[in-house]
């Protein structure tokens, strides 16, 4: 039985679906079927039932799956065992950041590529927070990640940012000059957080309150360069704004405790090697590039 009808059918799966296993895996619906019904016929079974909606496992689909993952993630250790400082192979999915992933981490990737011309790259950009098991990711960069989800987490750098207003916004609603008058602001949010300020070697966390959100910090930068409100934002997003005068720094005295980007998978014993080396890569490019991140200070 061949692995890749192996993977096929495990896409398949988990997706829950033809198309969009298609989708996850760069391939055509015809190829996807045509390697779902190699294995159905191999076995002599069906293993997914077919629905207006998609497809569901049937019981014996249920059964293989589970032996076909394994079998899947042995044939990935064997690789790595034998050839553990080889060339890399075969398929990385990364989600990625929009706000500044094809900025910041897509060229990292891009070496990757280089380096390793027989390993195929798959990059999904959103703000959203994807499920990386559900939606078939090795792995994740974030600039945040769930402390209370099962997903392992591996720091590659530090981030970090500052609070930031125009100077219209300021001359028109003055500037928070202590945490409580962040208060009497309108803040410009991703959803509903709260806000950490450094107070000497205390922590002061505040719950700010606006009527703009947005899911990417490009946009909420956009919106306070617009005047319509402050924002809490990464360095990397502000820099230029900062530079031009199209923002202004607000609350110095009270910076902004330093964030970090993270590395997130899928729980297993072992990350792959191919995550393995993207971390690596990772932690490599932020020390290369400290000042593309705000951190030299």
């Amino acid at each position: 039985m061949d692995i890749e009808d192996l993977r096929t059918f495990i896409a398949v799966a988990d997706a829950g679906g033809v198309s969009a296993a298609a989708r996850r895996l760069g391939l055509s619906k015809s190829i996807v079927s045509r390697q779902l019904s190699r294995i159905e016929a191999e076995l002599g079974v069906q293993l997914l039932a077919r629905t207006t909606r998609g497809a569901a496992l049937t019981e014996a689909g249920i059964t293989f799956r589970d032996h076909a993952a394994r079998a899947s993630a042995e044939i990935d250790a064997a690789k790595e065992t034998i050839l553990p400082n080889g060339e890399l192979r075969g398929r990385l999915r990364v989600a990625m950041p929009l706000t500044f992933g094809p900025t910041h981490f897509a060229p990292v990737l891009a070496e990757m590529a280089q380096l390793h011309p027989n390993l195929h790259v798959h990059t999904s950009y959103s703000d959203r927070f994807v499920d990386l098991i559900a939606e078939g990711f090795d792995c994740a960069i974030r600039s945040a990640y769930l402390q209370h989800s099962n997903l392992i987490a591996k720091r590659v750098g530090p981030i970090h940012g500052k609070l930031v207003a125009s100077p219209g916004y300021i001359k028109a609603q003055g500037s928070p000059e202590a945490v409580e008058q962040i208060l009497d602001h309108q803040a410009l949010m991703k959803g509903t957080e709260t806000w950490q300020f450094l107070d000497g070697d205390k922590i002061v966390t505040i719950q700010p309150q606006g009527r703009f959100k947005a899911d990417s910090a490009t946009a909420l930068a956009a919106a306070a360069v617009a005047g319509l409100g402050i924002a809490w934002l990464p360095d990397c997003i502000t820099a230029e704004h900062v530079a031009s005068g199209a923002l202004v720094p607000i609350m110095p005295r009270y910076p902004v405790p330093p964030g970090a980007a993270y590395v997130v998978r899928p729980p297993g014993q072992h990350p792959t090697r191919k995550v393995r080396v993207l971390t690596e890569m990772l932690i490599e490019y932020f020390a290369r590039n400290p000042d593309s991140w705000g951190l030299d200070r």
